[in-house]
């Protein structure tokens, strides 16, 4: 090898160890307790389908994983706390898919029309984890403020195609009754909130909610069986019923 190009070489070779060096490579420790972290999480997960959130048990899980009771509390602390966890994977997962699905190369109301059969999709494919975030409270359980980041994906990721088609002058809709002072309020803290304080309107952002509220309550009641024998399969109707939830938006770009 010439001695230039045996140079190049070497210094190639100590930029790469450098960069290596500069990387925070996890642990043994780190991995272990990550990888037992992911057991849990998914041992978490088949409880919650066979037993329902109600039926959640630590012991359960420590047996399904092969710990004993005491060890699994070195990673959980508590019931509450694999249920948070469980909440906050689920908002999460729920919130790549809908994001994944407004990031198409498509008009603003096409995009919402495509997030809402995704959340249809994940709801159809994980009812469970559907049902812990908008079925029936878990009695005794408060969720902690760390799952409200995660919850708020998917309506931030709507309220950014509605405040989309507003700049670009397609979000329409007929002149509402004024707002009462106190729902006016809400609106705005509201907006601001979703970080679209100065491109929706409070009729705008209200519109988005009943849209909102009309998605999951669809996917709710065909995944609690509301539909057999009536609009079963359900596909026909969901697409009809996502494109009038992204008309009420007011978008005109269907």
């Amino acid at each position: 090898m010439p001695v230039v190009q045996k140079q190049e070489h070497c210094s190639l070779l100590r930029s790469l160890l450098s960069a290596t060096d500069n990387v925070d490579v996890p642990t043994p420790r780190e991995i272990a307790h990550a990888d037992a972290s992911a057991r849990i999480l998914e041992a978490g997960r088949r409880q919650l389908a066979e037993h329902g959130a109600d039926g959640l048990s630590l012991r359960a899980v420590a047996r399904e994983v092969g710990m004993v009771s005491s060890a699994v509390y070195r990673y959980v602390a508590s019931r509450d706390d694999l249920l948070t966890a469980l909440i906050i994977d689920s908002y999460d997962r729920l919130g790549e898919a809908v994001e994944h699905a407004a990031a198409a190369r498509t008009s603003p109301g096409r995009r919402f029309v495509r997030a809402c059969h995704a959340i249809r999709d994940w709801g159809r494919a994980h009812p469970h984890e559907f049902a812990l975030l908008f079925g029936s409270p878990v009695p005794g359980y408060q969720a902690p403020q760390s799952t409200v980041a995660p919850a708020a994906r998917v309506p931030v990721a709507l309220a950014a195609l509605a405040a989309e088609a507003h700049r670009a002058g397609s979000l329409t809709g007929t002149q509402d009754k004024p707002l009462s002072r106190a729902l006016a309020a809400q609106a705005r803290t509201t907006r601001a909130a979703v970080g679209h304080a100065d491109d929706l309107t409070d009729t705008e952002l209200l519109r988005l909610l009943t849209a909102w509220s009309t998605v999951t309550g669809f996917v709710g009641f065909e995944l609690t069986g509301q539909f057999v024998g009536s609009f079963d399969p359900a596909d026909a109707a969901a697409s009809y019923t996502f494109t009038a939830a992204a008309r009420t938006v007011g978008f005109s770009d269907l």
